[in-house]
């Protein structure tokens, strides 16, 4: 037995405090996307030198997801936890100091790394502690982040517009305070670990196993590109979109934020419901729902008036996020035995290429405008059509009892 499929029941004092931590850890990352339209006009940057702070932000995250999630899967490593909370208190401080553009931008690797560390192990806990109810155990983790990421418009309107770039120096106090709850979780790791020694995998052989695995890897290309597709079109509406109410509307930097808070807070309902919907008629069917379904109101946000927006927003925001906590599990019951890397790859390389994605589009903004960019990012979502070539549930569930089988 190992540690991978130990738990008979659903530990939710294990779920909340993760949950907790990931809040923790996510709002500390949304300081960074929170202080853009004060550090934009202070530092006197342009759109393309915004989109390089995300790029920094999640390539520095999501090159060593993976990395660190292959590694944690080899050799365990409970108290790596608090060690990322301390690198996120670290970025907090040089937010808060930093005299230029290039030392945000060294604040901001910390912040990075301190994310790459948290999230496959916090995938990892959330699997543990799951028992039977997968898909909302990742959910109440996931929500844990989207809470926090939702937290990125409140700290725009609240602390930095009124006391500027400084005012990241309160969230080391947030920073401590995950400190805290990560060591104590990961106190209860390392006692499954004692208990519950990891079992090697055997190496897989045969036509059949290798003919396995390629539709494995088939499936999770297809996750990576709707992951991808889905980050690309949240940098789109989490970066650039409250650009674009400013510009059109005339509005206020507090008013404009309070559209993109209600983006995320609609993603807090979306991934909650998400999990445990999936766990009823299944990971595959919530995948394709979450991309296509949000389709037509995506096209008509960009042509919405100030009162139309709000609504908009949240179904988009509900819709869009239902689904990542989903493909988080979807990859997981691929791949039961590499749950770190795995979860890594997903929450890891999506990010990235949104970061990426908000590189290419603050330079496309800056060269040709940024309604022609908002607009033709609308169209993204259609490119979810590719969910109906995943595996189904009953498929990857017959894989995962085949390996198992060959486990025994």
């Amino acid at each position: 037995m190992s540690t991978e499929n130990k738990s008979k029941k659903t530990l939710y004092p294990i779920l909340f405090a993760i949950s907790s931590a990931h809040l923790i850890n996510d709002s500390l990352q949304a300081v960074i996307p929170a202080s853009y339209p004060i550090i934009k006009d202070s530092l006197d940057i342009t759109y393309t030198q915004l989109g390089l702070i995300t790029f920094i932000l999640y390539l520095t995250s999501s090159v060593m997801q993976p990395v660190v999630g292959a590694y944690a899967d080899a050799r365990p490593s409970p108290f790596i936890l608090p060690l990322g909370m301390l690198l996120s208190l670290m970025g907090m401080l040089g937010i808060a100091f930093a005299p230029g553009y290039t030392y945000v931008l060294g604040a901001v690797v910390f912040v990075g790394l301190a994310s790459a560390i948290f999230h496959p192990e916090g995938a990892r806990i959330a699997y543990l502690a799951a028992g039977p109810r997968r898909g909302l155990a990742q959910s109440i983790y996931q929500v844990g982040g989207n809470t926090g990421s939702a937290m990125a418009p409140l700290m725009t309107a609240l602390i930095f517009f009124p006391f500027g770039q400084f005012g990241a120096i309160w969230f080391t106090l947030l920073a401590a305070i995950g400190i805290v709850i990560q060591s104590w979780i990961a106190g209860w790791y390392r006692k499954q670990l004692l208990l519950y020694p990891r079992v090697p995998k055997p190496k897989v052989t045969g036509e059949v196993d290798l003919a396995h695995r390629k539709k494995i890897k088939g499936a999770i290309t297809n996750i990576l590109f709707i992951s991808f597709i889905r980050s690309w079109f949240g940098a789109s509406l989490g970066t650039y979109f409250v650009f674009f109410l400013l510009e059109k509307f005339n509005m206020s930097i507090p008013h404009a934020q309070l559209y993109i808070f209600t983006y995320m807070g609609a993603g807090i309902i979306g991934t909650f419901f998400g999990g445990p919907l999936s766990d009823r008629i299944g990971r595959k069917n919530v995948i394709l729902l979450s991309l296509l379904g949000s389709v037509p109101f995506a096209i008509i946000l960009p042509f919405s008036n100030e009162l139309w927006a709000f609504p908009l927003l949240f179904i988009i925001g509900v819709i869009n996020h239902s689904s990542f906590s989903v493909s988080v599990v979807y990859v997981q019951e691929l791949v039961p035995g590499k749950v770190g890397t795995v979860s890594g790859l997903v929450t890891g390389l999506s990010f990235g290429i949104g970061a990426i994605g908000a590189v290419v589009l603050g330079a496309v903004i800056d060269i040709t405008s940024l309604t022609t960019v908002i607009i033709a990012c609308s169209y993204l979502p259609i490119l979810g059509v590719t969910a109906f070539l995943l595996p189904s549930d009953q498929r990857v569930k017959e894989w995962a009892q085949a390996a198992e089988s060959r486990m025994a």
